[in-house]
């Protein structure tokens, strides 16, 4: 077995899978395990390339800024080679991105400045265009990997001859997505030569430009998703869409779905993006009435995206999943407590566990509990007066501390009343059979959630 000298010597050569437990029609369904990467994504390859590249050019030296806007992965594989190397690196990001990307990337010493993800180019603080303007400000080295052909360079010499030789030279189609667009533009170059009736499928989120422009030529304005990593709202600048025979628009429901299944059939944990890949692979494979041989991707590690897409509540809260309805005040309901869900605290426990499982939850109010009834809440603010100048009463019960005196509604209320009793409380404390029963804590942000999926529903309805 190979013992490797440094980290950057293990990107590369990511096994194949053959899908075998998921319905792929008439085709076989291969996925480059590009999640399998040192850095967890095909995005290393990258990493390692524009900066090794740059340093063969002169561009840089040790010690030297280096700047770039990324949703993520590009910046972890920049920071993997920066820290072996040598340099000191600062990522722009859209504020829409995971925080397990955001907590990866500052352990690894980068510096993140987060920005707005609801405009596009040509806005000072759009992504790309704020990076290259601290670039300009700091005197630092903008990677940019959208026009960086050494981004192309990567999987031409790689990813394209690795897929190749693993497929045994025996492959049809190849499904792809595009955000920098180095993936399928160097594979381009690659199989153009060695491979010329090969067909790539693109994999596009809904409110992505691209497979409209593939289909029709024309660049229209683009809408927000969910999905990180794919997608554009411009063609990029190194992209050849060139060898492209047909393109997918896939939701973010879709997407999340499909990855969550690939996680139940074939136990592979992958990201959001590799879940539009596998949801177009899958189209793709469906609609053939010949037998291919298809690879995809999974792009990256589903361990980046544990608080969203694999978060039951996450997908609940953005309408993902479906809950069954009570038509009362249980469908507002964010953690029921009939579901085990809610995380509680008991009037006999001490004002240190409150705090431990506020924090832990990011919660700012927990149930107080005696068996199974609601005696109070504890909030982060009763903390904070009963302990203040007197630290000590940390040990002491919760019950010391609670209040008893907040706001509860039975599950018959009306939403509209609700609204109007949450106009001078941020939370309400939702009972049944005349209070005795505790059913869930219902927030503010429980019932944005609610009309926010009211809004989808009424859009679906109207589309249909």
């Amino acid at each position: 077995m190979k013992i490797y000298r440094n980290v950057l010597e293990m990107v590369g050569a990511t096994p194949m899978l053959e899908v075998t437990r998921i319905d792929t029609g008439p085709c076989r369904l291969f996925l480059k395990l590009e999640l399998m990467n040192p850095g967890g994504s095909i995005k290393d390859r990258i990493g390692i390339s524009m900066i090794e590249e740059a340093e063969k050019r002169g561009d840089i030296r040790a010690g030297d800024l280096l700047v770039e806007a990324t949703a993520g992965n590009t910046g972890i594989g920049l920071a993997l080679a920066a820290a072996q190397k040598g340099y000191r690196l600062l990522l722009v990001l859209p504020d829409k991105m995971s925080q397990e990307k955001i907590f990866n990337l500052r352990a690894m010493g980068a510096e993140i400045v987060l920005t707005r993800s609801d405009v596009g180019r040509g806005h000072p603080e759009y992504y790309q265009d704020l990076a290259q303007s601290i670039a300009r400000e700091r005197g630092g080295y903008f990677i940019n990997q959208f026009g960086n052909t050494d981004n192309p360079r990567a999987h031409e010499l790689t990813t394209g001859p690795e897929i190749w030789q693993q497929m045994e030279q025996d492959v049809d189609a190849i499904v792809v997505g595009v955000g920098s667009s180095g993936t399928i533009s160097g594979m381009t170059r690659f199989f153009r030569e060695t491979a010329p009736g090969l067909e790539f499928v693109l994999a596009d989120p809904a409110g992505s430009i691209l497979a409209h422009y593939i289909e029709t030529g024309e660049i229209v304005p683009g809408a927000p998703w969910l999905v990180e990593g794919i997608g554009e709202d411009f063609v990029p600048e190194i992209c050849d869409l060139s060898m492209v025979g047909k393109a997918y628009t896939i939701s973010d429901a879709e997407s999340f779905s499909a990855a969550r299944e690939l996680l139940r059939e074939e136990g592979i944990l992958a990201g959001s993006s590799s879940g539009t890949l596998l949801a177009t692979a899958l189209r793709y494979c469906r609609e053939q009435t010949e037998p291919k041989r298809v690879v995809a991707f999974a792009c990256d590690t589903g361990n980046k995206y544990l608080s969203k897409l694999y978060n039951d509540f996450w997908m609940e809260d953005q309408g993902f999943i479906k809950r069954p309805q009570h038509g009362d005040l249980r469908d507002l309901i964010g953690r029921p407590h009939e579901h085990r869900a809610t995380i509680t605290v008991g009037a006999d426990d001490i004002i240190t566990t409150a705090h431990n499982r506020l924090r832990n939850a990011g919660f700012s109010q927990l149930p107080v509990m005696e068996e199974e009834r609601l005696v109070g809440v504890i909030t982060e603010d009763d903390i904070i007066r009963y302990i203040f100048g007197r630290p000590a009463r940390m040990g002491e019960k919760v019950r010391s501390a609670m209040r008893t005196s907040f706001l509860k509604v039975d599950k018959g209320t009306s939403v509209e009343n609700l609204v109007a009793l949450l106009h001078g409380d941020s939370y309400a404390a939702v009972t049944e059979n005349g209070g005795e029963r505790f059913l869930g804590l219902i927030t503010r942000s429980d019932v944005l959630n609610y009309l926010r999926r009211l809004h989808q529903d009424d859009d679906h309805d109207s589309q249909d």
